[in-house]
């Protein structure tokens, strides 16, 4: 257990010391096993859009807009079994799409374009939730099996 605390520190410091140049850092120390940086200086709703471009490039998104006393916050826990190079193909990622926030930013308003679904339209999922699944493929509605 003790190792495995040791990486998880050792990982989320690292990432922080990474990251530190490209976004705000609001709590400027060491961190423990999670970190937050924020978004801020690339607009409202950057956090969002971050957070859907990281699936373009095969990452799940951090938390974002958690703590609520962190202005497009991103809250990222990388854990202790990642290897160093998937850290920095992390790293990079997020990187590559800060420079796309400045040069095309649109473009990053639209993510996810690798995905089946697009960008959807979270304000009415909350006020109106579907909460039926129908698996593909099965039979026409109001049958039964």
């Amino acid at each position: 257990i003790r190792k495995v605390s040791e990486n998880a520190i050792l990982n989320a410091n690292y990432l922080l010391r990474l990251l530190r140049d490209e976004f705000d850092v609001p709590f400027g120390r060491m961190c423990a096993h999670e970190f937050v940086i924020s978004s801020k200086g690339f607009g409202d709703k950057s956090a969002l859009d971050i957070a859907k471009r990281l699936l373009d490039y095969g990452f799940h998104p951090p938390t974002i807009y958690f703590p609520l006393i962190v202005r497009e916050a991103l809250m990222i826990e990388p854990t202790e079994t990642e290897s160093k190079e998937t850290l920095d193909r992390f790293a990079l990622a997020l990187k590559k799409i800060t420079r796309e926030l400045k040069e095309k930013p649109d473009f990053v308003r639209a993510s996810p374009h690798t995905k089946h679904l697009g960008r959807l339209d979270e304000v009415s999922a909350a006020r109106k939730p579907n909460l039926r699944w129908t698996p593909r493929g099965s039979l026409a509605a109001g049958s039964r099996q």
